[in-house]
């Protein structure tokens, strides 16, 4: 099984999808959908001035990263700089 280690001031994320449904309970599709800006961090880099962990959940700017594909599962690569805020629940 691959495993993929960031380097430097880059975060593995997996974007956490969620449902969305109109006030009349209509399911919207993937395409009229916007793209989700939550994710969960999966593995972070050696950059001691960042500011996540494992598990956290965090939210993205919009249109940021590079997407991959390992074992089967959409990930995201994101810098630093692309992590707004950390969500505290």
């Amino acid at each position: 099984m691959k495993r993929v280690i960031p380097l430097e001031d880059r975060v593995l994320v997996k974007v956490i999808k969620e449902e969305e449904k109109t006030p009349t309970g209509i399911i919207l599709p993937d395409v009229a959908k916007e793209k989700p800006q939550i994710a969960e961090v999966i593995e972070v880099g050696d950059d001691e001035t960042i500011k996540v962990k494992k598990g956290d959940k965090i939210i993205f700017a919009k249109y940021s990263g590079t997407e991959i594909k390992v074992n089967g599962e959409d990930y995201l690569i994101l810098s630093k700089a692309d992590i707004l805020a950390k969500i505290e629940e």
